[in-house]
């Protein structure tokens, strides 16, 4: 990584977020361009990484385990105790949310396991695409809950079709290139620096879509928005505590932190409005602020600590 990107790092997530909040509008108009970054993102990912050598270890199972648990776990304890359907979903989907795929380049950055951290974005993927549907077929056939009933394969396919091409492209192409033309994905893997600066842009206008959606969504239901809010803040301080953790146990305390808590909060915005009550999704969209200034922070922590060896 040059020295440029080094020296700026530490600012693209607040320059990101002050960017996304004035010029939310704009960022609304082409988040259609997001996934084909991350399609690209995901392509130098993989590059980098001998795809045949990658293996599930205790930390993908108990990283899986902690959110198919904790995710419904929490919406009927929140239920058992009074708590609004809406609030209870929001947890739900926060915590089962995948993880983002992008969550490999701010955790290399700060020197996480690339293998590490490239299985548990496939596997964490995939878990979501089966276990999702199944809560959201559960939870839609009990109590006034706001939300319209859906079946299981139903919903199963259309979470399927959301992550299959972002997720599942880049890991074939990659995987045949490795295997045919090797020399082909040599010659892409020494670009994967350039995953910083897309995923910079990705960010932009990922967080501009997000405060977008809080305005828009927001008006009117500022009680429970407020709790929405303050659900996501303590749960994004949970899941990246627990995942450092977890990830120290296995020798990869980045890796774990993040792979638990960055999350892909368009996907979890998308899974609440599509599945659920549509505003139980402002808990992913809170998350996805809560989430970016905490890695702003790391960035910074990590380039500070570079700095004075």
């Amino acid at each position: 990584m040059g020295a440029f990107t080094q020296k700026i790092k530490p600012y693209v997530l607040p320059i990101a977020l002050v960017l996304g909040a004035l010029f939310h509008n704009f960022c609304g108009h082409i988040a259609f361009i997001t996934p084909y970054i991350v399609f690209t993102i995901l392509l130098l990912t993989f590059s980098a990484v001998e795809i045949t050598k990658l293996r599930l270890s205790w930390l993908d199972l108990w990283l899986a385990l902690f959110q198919m648990t904790v995710s419904i776990g929490g919406y009927y304890l929140l239920v058992a105790l009074g708590a609004n359907y809406i609030i209870a979903q929001g947890l739900l989907i926060g915590v089962l949310c995948p993880v983002a795929a992008s969550v490999a380049v701010i955790s290399c950055m700060m020197g996480a396991d690339r293998r590490t951290v490239t299985t548990y974005t496939i596997v964490g993927n995939l878990m979501v695409a089966v276990v999702a549907p199944l809560y959201f077929t559960i939870v839609t056939h009990t109590g006034n809950n706001g939300t319209h009933e859906v079946t299981f394969l139903a919903s199963f396919w259309m979470i399927l079709k959301k992550i299959g091409p972002t997720i599942g492209f880049p890991f074939f192409i990659i995987l045949l290139l490795q295997r045919f033309l090797p020399k082909a994905n040599n010659a892409m893997a020494r670009y994967k620096g350039a995953s910083f600066y897309l995923w910079a842009c990705a960010l932009f206008i990922n967080l501009g879509q997000t405060i977008d959606f809080i305005f828009l969504n927001g008006e009117g239901h500022w009680y429970i928005i407020g709790w929405l809010g303050f659900s996501a803040l303590l749960f994004c301080v949970i899941q990246f505590g627990f995942g450092k953790w977890l990830g120290h146990r296995y020798g990869d305390t980045i890796a774990g932190g993040q792979l638990l808590g960055q999350k892909n909060s368009s996907m979890g915005i998308w899974m609440a409005t599509t599945f659920l009550n549509p505003l139980s999704s402002v808990f992913s969209a809170f998350y996805s602020v809560f989430q970016n200034v905490f890695n702003s922070w790391q960035l910074w922590y990590y380039g500070r600590k570079e700095s004075k060896r």
